[in-house]
């Protein structure tokens, strides 16, 4: 968590040209790939049975886990919501090619449990003993996001006192690769990396493919202050709806948003001028990023121009399932500490996107709430309200 916030702080970007000879004759040859390696982590005998993305969930839990005083807690009050947008994809194709290549008895019997789209929860469900309930939400790039609304959902419903939830992906993979670049969803600056994710800038070209996890554990009020934890921020309400419109296109006036928006905004009991800070979803492509800002101005309309907008995808890729969770993580930090990360590469804004956007430096906020925003394709909208304490 320091280490990745601080890079957004410094305006580091995280995103390289692929060397690999398996991606030379791809025409999107970008990704975002994690810092530090699993097996930097985690021992080589836990990890072996685990896809990369349960992997770095398990880096993810852990770390938040201990973050919050590993609660000593009744492990039927307990919960686990754990989203990915993909799954254990790459498992799933390189037992394929054991298949082909070595023949039925040399596939690995945790191919299933690898590549499960709920591998992911499993993997912190047993890790922290969850018996509340473990579940996976997978709504593309929402998913990390409706985690958390999840979660919000069980602690509301007296089903569990505390819950883990978060997000996680990893399929920098050819297929993936190729497969959304065949869709023009895909930066083709291969030759500018560290220029290449441009969100609401005229010249974006699409987004840059990241990996990693996130996870936050949530309580309830009362039993954080019994066990005398250390409160970072609430998340205060949610909002979700669905566009009805395309299976990847967004609906262009962002009319999907602006209910996900309104929704947030009811449920957390606040209305417009009480936001400060949004991270916006904005992936650099040309149709997203145009939508979210006519939602956003549509809802809040003159508080606009009192809301500082950031998009840390242009520093960290998009991370697709887990991109909802650690961009609430953004959005926590950035509320406790009262400062905005820069947006990167923003060099000559879209006429369409009447945003007060922070770019070259970061920026200080003043008190008051923030929203989170994430969108996934299929039309899944989901928006995250987060209050400091």
């Amino acid at each position: 968590m320091a280490s990745t916030w601080a890079g957004l702080l410094e305006g580091r970007s995280g995103v390289s040209t692929l060397t690999d000879e398996w991606a030379l004759s791809l025409p999107a040859r970008l990704a975002a790939r994690i810092a530090v390696e699993p097996l930097e982590v985690l021992e080589r005998v836990e990890a072996r049975t685990l896809d990369r993305s349960q992997q770095l969930a398990l880096i993810a839990g852990r770390e938040a886990w201990a973050h919050a005083g590993k609660p000593d807690i009744d492990k039927t009050r307990l919960g686990v919501v754990f989203a990915t947008g993909i799954g254990g994809l790459t498992t799933l194709l390189n037992a394929y090619d054991v298949l082909k290549e070595s023949g039925p008895r040399r596939v690995s019997p945790h191919t299933v449990p690898m590549l499960m789209p709920n591998g992911p929860a499993v993997t912190v469900g047993l890790e922290v003993g969850a018996q509340a309930g473990v579940h996976a939400p997978v709504s593309a790039c929402a998913s990390g996001a409706e985690a958390i609304s999840y979660g919000l959902q069980m602690i509301r419903s007296g089903r569990a006192d505390v819950v883990v939830c978060g997000g996680t992906e990893s399929v920098i993979h050819p297929l993936p690769l190729a497969a959304f670049a065949s869709m023009r969803a895909m930066s083709t600056r291969n030759d500018e990396p560290l220029r290449a994710s441009r969100p609401y800038d005229k010249g974006r070209d699409g987004f840059i493919m990241g990996e990693g996890a996130g996870a936050i554990v949530i309580e309830t009020e009362e039993h954080a202050k019994a066990r005398g934890a250390q409160i970072i921020a609430e998340i205060a309400g949610a909002g979700m709806s669905a566009d009805a419109y395309h299976f990847a296109a967004p609906e262009p006036e962002g009319r999907g948003v602006t209910r996900a928006l309104h929704a947030a905004l009811e449920d957390a009991g606040l209305t417009t001028s009480d936001i400060v800070h949004i991270n916006a979803h904005a992936t650099s492509t040309p149709a997203g990023d145009t939508a979210e800002a006519k939602a956003i101005r549509q809802v809040f309309g003159s508080d606009t121009d009192n809301i500082v907008v950031s998009a840390p995808k242009s520093n960290m890729g998009h991370l697709l399932g887990a991109a909802g969770a650690v961009e609430a993580i953004a959005t926590i930090l950035a509320v406790k500490q009262k400062i905005v990360p820069p947006t990167l590469n923003l060099e000559d804004k879209d006429d369409d996107v009447d945003l007060d956007i922070a770019t070259v430096d970061p920026r200080p906020l003043r008190d008051g709430a923030a929203i989170s925003d994430s969108f996934g394709f299929g039309g899944h909208n989901v928006v995250l309200v987060i209050k400091p304490v």
